[in-house]
């Protein structure tokens, strides 16, 4: 067991952090000791983490706990990029100081986009999670990594690629999938593990490059690959017009009577750029925080 401490640059608010986990069944969350479990893939090696909290929203410390001390440097290389520790929140915050969002930004002062911990995970959670209501697409999420995955000291691991490429429609079917999804979650790792789509590959390339490789695969639309380019591969400037919880927090932040249609999302968001995805992600948790007063 090896244990090390980081200081990170402020404002970070890890409780909010922790509290937008919370709303994923999967996600190992401890609020009074300010703890999350992370389950990473090192060189195709899976490892948990510890990550806790000691310090401020202005002055943030974490201590991280992990077992092999192989993987240490990496492990923790990858916890910046997770957590968005390796870029200080300041400059984002002051850029939306003055703009329409300025309330929505100070409520959830240094919340940090967080990653999904797994480029393969994030991207079959996306498909999942498509055109179904929040709750039960966690539901539906649940089910599968719990059916067909493992655990590891406390944390839960989707299924390989290879382990999903093998299963069979009506296996999928069974857990409430729709046979269409079934196709589209296979039929991706199928794609991996016959080498035909490299996700560390995408890292390389630019937003369009990426969106131009993943819509070719069936299953997976613009929606999708922009949330994978957000929470996969942490892209600052990602703004999903066709997201319906976007759409819904504008129509509150703006008291329109219906949904915004996506040129008026356009006029709306054109002086939110280079961070767009941090007006993304602070428009979800507006109505996230709606939903959790009800």
């Amino acid at each position: 067991m090896w244990t090390e401490k980081l200081q990170v640059q402020g404002p970070y608010n890890f409780d909010l952090v922790l509290e937008r986990l919370s709303l994923d069944p999967l996600q190992v969350v401890d609020f009074t000791n300010r703890t999350v479990k992370v389950p990473l893939y090192i060189e195709k090696e899976p490892i948990v983490l510890q990550v806790q909290a000691i310090g401020s929203i202005d002055e943030p410390f974490f201590i991280i706990k992990g077992h092999s001390e192989a993987y240490r440097s990496k492990a923790i290389e990858r916890l910046k990029k997770v957590f968005h520790w390796h870029q200080p929140l300041e400059g984002v915050s002051r850029h939306f100081r003055e703009s329409d969002l300025s309330d929505i930004f100070e409520e959830h002062r240094g919340t940090a986009i967080v990653l999904d911990f797994d480029y393969y995970s994030c991207l079959v959670k996306c498909i999942i999670h498509q055109q179904l209501n929040l709750s039960f697409a966690h539901t539906l999420t649940e089910r599968f990594v719990k059916t067909f995955g493992y655990q590891m000291d406390g944390a839960w691991f989707y299924p390989t690629p290879a382990t999903t490429a093998q299963l069979r429609i009506e296996q999928l079917r069974a857990i409430q999938f729709s046979g269409r999804k079934a196709e589209y979650v296979i039929g991706l790792s199928e794609q991996i593990t016959q080498g035909h789509l490299q996700l560390d590959v995408l890292e390389k390339l630019s937003d369009q490059e990426v969106l131009d490789t993943l819509i070719k695969i069936r299953g997976i639309g613009r929606w999708t690959a922009e949330n994978f380019l957000l929470f996969g591969l942490g892209r600052p400037n990602l703004f999903p017009k066709a997201d319906i919880g976007i759409q819904n927090a504008l129509k509150i932040l703006y008291g329109l009577p219906q949904k915004p249609t996506q040129e008026e999302m356009e006029t709306y968001s054109v002086n939110w750029a280079p961070y767009l995805s941090y007006a993304s992600l602070y428009l979800w948790r507006s109505i996230e925080k709606r939903s959790e007063k009800k």
